[in-house]
């Protein structure tokens, strides 16, 4: 994340963030449960939310996007929440569940066809057999019967009507992470509603959420300008890892998801022993575990622990290249294979970081000014739970071909190598960190995201030890680093060109002010956003981004600024209808 330089004279403001500690109270649940209380009574609101310790690389070839499916239906209800008669609700469910067994015999079929050549795409209408369709139909008329006894939303309007906001999850490759902010006399009502998710959960509608998944992934990937390149990039980097497959799942996979797949995955992920309970703000913590205790110690431990992750990265013998034609500017992106969350290099490499990006770091002045190759030039260092990367991009310059532009960047990485930083300018960069940690972490809801995140990739002491870490980062550190990791071997190197007969120039112009990196995801949220007619989940999102800290990091304060925009103007534009 790039964050530019501060002015001297806010050191000593910032370095308190590391004086003084983050006071977490950690317990245990005797059931399994880890559960995390800090004590702020700034306002009188609490964070509460949950993490539990599965993400894409947990799931498994033929179930991709399992994980991610997930972030959906734990908001579909429970048999008290979300439906006008459970017993029928119930009912329609396991005959749902008789039906698409056998549409699933009949989808193998069409596999069949495919493998033989008799159809060309197993998605069309013209693939499927006359059973399949006769069964469709049946499916449909059990799909609106439930829907007459759904009360669609209602795990919304109880939080929102008790004075709750910045109702959210998400999923990672490693974690998925549910959240929401509650007054401080509403705890109960959140231990009440969380523990009922995950005690009771009914997974009600879930072949059209599943549906609605599958759109998603169109949207984000398939009908955006590079999606579909950075998740063949992305699958090409990693050789072995399940980092590999996308979060939101192959598109084949996500179709193929059956309930009985999606409930061993529950109990084995979902169990106590793996979901991580999180409160900050306005409570006394002897209170809040007891309250916690009463509901949460209600869930049975689980009758095995999940497995980890195993199958590790194997060492990389060659360099990989990948071209593509797209409808964007042309661009760089370098990766190197790093390392994971925690590892004693990865901050050096946030330094790294940081050294590069920003209007005075390294890429600007030597890419864009100096050498005046490109129009903008980012990096970003991502250590995840078992592995990472380091990202550099580049936009092309009119004129300049991109392998001027790749060769500057090697030249920016190969002076960190050889020429000792600047003291400095090293401090000048720990100054800017210490002071984006400091205004992260002042707020109820910001410590809680600092949390969920540190916690789902490992450890959440990370948020009170990362700061002195990256501190004692020396000069000698960052050459160690950058010639260890950032070899020819270790990296996959992409080269998108403008795709003959698109034009030119950015589509939107809100984007012209993002860096090359951030232009991709920048484009696909703004498409999703446009073609959502969902207004509650519109609002959902419009909280959750106007909760997330942003800290002193322009490039993501930049980046936030738009998609609130594209959100207030999409929310107001369905309003009026």
């Amino acid at each position: 994340m790039m964050r530019f330089l501060i002015p001297f004279v806010l050191v000593a403001a910032a370095t308190p963030a590391f004086a003084q500690k983050i006071p977490v109270v950690e317990k245990q649940l005797p059931n399994g449960f880890k559960l995390l209380l800090v004590e702020r009574h700034e306002e009188p609101r609490i964070a509460g939310g949950w993490v539990a310790h599965v993400g894409s690389a947990n799931e498994r070839p033929g179930i991709t996007g399992i994980a991610h499916l997930f972030e959906h239906m734990m908001f579909k209800g429970t048999p008290t929440l979300g439906t006008k008669d459970a017993k029928r609700d119930l009912e329609i469910i396991d005959a749902q569940e008789v039906i698409r067994e056998q549409i699933r015999q009949e989808e193998s079929k069409m596999r069949t066809a495919l493998r033989r050549g008799e159809v060309t795409d197993i998605t069309s209408p013209e693939a499927r057999t006359d059973r399949y369709r006769e069964l469709e139909g049946e499916f449909k008329r059990l799909l609106d019967e439930q829907r007459t006894l759904l009360v669609k939303n209602e795990f919304d309007r109880i939080y929102t009507t008790a004075g709750a906001n910045k109702m959210n999850a998400f999923t990672t490759e490693d974690m998925t992470g549910y959240f929401i902010e509650v007054p401080s006399n509403k705890l109960e009502l959140w231990c009440w509603m969380e523990s009922e998710r995950l005690l009771h959960p009914v997974f009600r509608e879930f072949y059209a959420e599943r549906d609605v998944v599958f759109e998603e992934r169109r949207m984000r990937t398939e009908s955006t300008p590079t999606g579909k390149f950075a998740e063949q990039f992305n699958a090409m980097f990693w050789d072995a890892h399940p980092y590999n497959w996308p979060v939101i799942g192959w598109p084949s996979d996500i179709p193929a998801i059956s309930k009985k797949q999606a409930d061993e995955f529950f109990a084995l992920y979902y169990q106590p022993q793996n979901i991580t309970l999180i409160l900050v703000g306005d409570f006394k913590p002897d209170d809040a575990e007891k309250m916690v205790l009463q509901y949460f110690g209600r869930i049975p431990k689980g009758n095995q622990p999940p497995p980890e992750v195993t199958t590790l990265e194997i060492q990389s013998s060659a360099e990989k290249r990948y071209n593509a034609e797209a409808e964007t500017n042309p661009q760089v992106d370098i990766l190197w294979r790093t390392t994971a969350f925690g590892h004693k290099d990865s901050y050096v490499l946030e330094v790294v970081e940081q050294l590069l990006n920003g209007r005075t770091g390294r890429f600007y002045k030597g890419l864009v000014l100096g050498r005046q190759v490109a129009t903008d030039a980012g990096a970003a260092s991502r250590p995840m739970k078992w592995a990472g990367m380091f990202n550099a991009s580049a936009e092309a310059k009119d004129g300049k071909s991109l392998d001027e532009v790749e060769q500057a960047v090697y030249a920016e990485i190969e002076r960190l190598a050889t020429e000792p930083i600047p003291a400095d300018e090293l401090q000048k960069v720990k100054n800017n960190f210490a002071a984006g940690e400091y205004r992260r972490l002042t707020t109820t809801f910001g410590m809680l995201y600092q949390i969920i995140f540190s916690e789902g990739l490992g450890d959440w002491r990370e948020i009170n030890e990362s700061g002195p870490r990256i501190q004692a980062v020396t000069a000698e550190d960052i050459q160690r680093v950058i010639k260890k990791h950032f070899t020819k071997e270790n990296r996959a190197v992409a080269h998108f060109t403008r795709k003959p007969g698109t034009g030119g120039g950015d589509e939107d112009p809100d984007l012209g002010g993002l860096a090359a990196d951030q232009k991709p995801m920048a484009r696909q949220i703004a498409s999703q956003i446009a073609k959502s007619d969902d207004l509650n989940q519109l609002k959902a999102m419009l909280t959750g981004i106007q909760g997330q800290p942003t800290g002193t990091d322009p490039k993501r304060q930049q980046l936030q600024k738009i998609i609130l925009r594209k959100l207030e103007a999409r929310i107001a534009a369905l309003e009026k209808k």
